[in-house]
């Protein structure tokens, strides 16, 4: 506390943040680790003693690679530091291999990369109006954005207690919406091009980026209203952006293309085989949905409508894993989630086409986008909720009394999930029961925010009447 001290006394409060966060990522070096340390471990393995040729076809472990291609030449580059600090981590063969080497290893590098993440930060503090500065300096907005995104206890468990690079990730998102903030909109569109091609569930916001760029870059000029001046469009800009694209995408794709293995990679990237939802529902529409089928199949068994024969167990006392049929509603497809998803994102884009409000609005957009996809995606995981919060800033008081309400009522569900229900007897006859009633939960709280923002996004006007009034 001392170091911060002094640190914001002479204004250096972002260096004092990013050193604390840093050293709370080393204390976190020991703790649990989920599979995804494993898998991480696995991809190194694979990406480096075998040819590109295999790295979409090997299957000797069940985690077999499937991000882009960006990520997997990523993995390359960590495996020849790798080997300085444990060769046997680099056997394919040698799965759930863990030494204190590997574990230092793996760590550190989800660590050392986050030096973009912190970066990307910096850069977006550099767009916030400095007019609103607060007294004292926690009332600056500057230092409460550094503070939400730097110190996100989301990002912290995922990254550095679960396992992933989602920082490094989140870095490349944050500076690509710096730079379109500031008005650099090549650079955006490169670096989150290169996102793409690195984690391919970013294609969530895909369309807001798009758009934007369209509205904003490739149409130089608006008429006093707001509205599109259609005779300024630059159709240099538009092949620029084009190839820009085009050139990311060969580079990334290329190799496996002249292969001949596009398809076994797209494959890899879009498993549909795996279900609606993840083995942990995402507290999202779906596991509402999930919820209802199961009570009313339930019901449907007290009133002896239903056969119980009819009805598998896991159905009623475990998470959907694989593919999985519901007993009452309508089972759920990828062409419908898909459809849902487009249908929910729709008005988000046709407010940022017709109702501009500046890159503000495209962060709206872009959080309204990444929401719509956690609701209504396809086997969508729970942590995908960091792509919607991360960018998301709030602009007017934070909680009202009925979410306030919302947000107290979590402390008494985990009490009876984590304390009570283990000395029930329902422990062996519904297992999942918790964690059934935890997404639920949460996912009316996600519905209720992403339907707040909505309202508010629709009912904004644009920027041109905006300064009229």
């Amino acid at each position: 506390m001392a170091a911060f001290t002094i640190a914001a006394g002479t204004g250096n409060w972002f260096s004092a943040l990013a050193l604390g966060v840093t050293l709370l990522k080393c204390l976190l070096i020991p703790t649990y680790h989920s599979t995804d340390f494993e898998v991480h471990r696995n991809w190194l393995a694979i990406t480096h003693s075998l040819p590109i040729s295999q790295w979409y076809y090997e299957a000797t472990s069940e985690w077999t690679l499937d991000y882009p291609p960006f990520f997997a030449w990523f993995e390359y580059i960590l495996s020849h530091v790798a080997k300085y600090f444990d060769q046997e981590m680099l056997n394919v063969r040698n799965l759930n291999y863990s030494s204190s080497r590997t574990l230092l290893f793996q760590r550190f590098s989800v660590i050392f990369m986050d030096v973009l993440f912190v970066y990307a930060v910096h850069e977006c503090c550099k767009c916030i109006d400095g007019k609103k500065v607060g007294k004292e300096l926690t009332e600056k907005p500057k230092f409460i954005l550094s503070v939400l995104l730097l110190w996100n206890f989301g990002l912290l468990i995922v990254d550095h207690i679960h396992f992933q690079y989602n920082g490094f990730l989140f870095g490349l998102m944050l500076l690509s919406i710096a730079r379109l903030f500031q008005k650099r909109h090549m650079e955006g569109a490169f670096l989150f091009a290169v996102l793409l091609h690195f984690k391919h569930i970013y294609l969530y916001v895909a369309p807001a980026y798009g758009v934007y760029l369209l509205r904003s870059y490739c149409f130089t000029a608006n008429k006093p209203d707001g509205s599109i001046r259609w005779n300024s469009f630059s159709f240099v800009r538009v092949i620029s952006l084009g190839l820009v694209v085009f050139l990311v995408s060969a580079l990334s794709l290329g190799p496996f293309l002249a292969l001949n293995q596009l398809p076994q990679v797209f494959s890899r990237l879009f498993p549909f085989k795996r279900g609606l939802c993840h083995a942990y529902w995402a507290p999202n529409f779906w596991a509402l949905y999930n919820a209802l089928d199961k009570v009313l199949s339930v019901i449907g068994l007290k009133l002896k409508f239903l056969d119980p024969n009819n009805i598998p167990k896991a159905s009623m006392t475990s998470g959907l894993v694989q593919q999985f049929q519901h007993t009452v509603l309508p089972s759920v497809t990828p062409l419908a989630t898909l459809i849902c998803t487009l249908i929910a994102i729709l008005p988000s884009i046709f407010c940022l086409w017709f109702k501009p409000q500046g890159p503000r609005g495209f962060l709206r957009c872009l959080t309204l986008c990444a929401l719509s996809s956690f609701m209504f995606g396809w086997h969508v995981h729970e942590k995908a909720i960091l792509l919607a919060i991360l960018p998301m800033r709030k602009e007017k008081p934070l909680f009202n009394w009925m979410e306030t309400f919302y947000l107290l009522g979590l402390g008494p569900l985990e009490v009876c999930c984590e304390f009570v229900f283990p000395f029930t007897s329902w422990k062996v006859k519904y297992p999942f029961l918790p964690l059934l009633l935890t997404s639920v939960y949460c996912a009316v709280g996600i519905t209720y925010a992403w339907f707040k923002l909505y309202v508010s996004v629709l009912i904004d006007p644009p920027v041109g009447k905006t300064k009229k009034q």
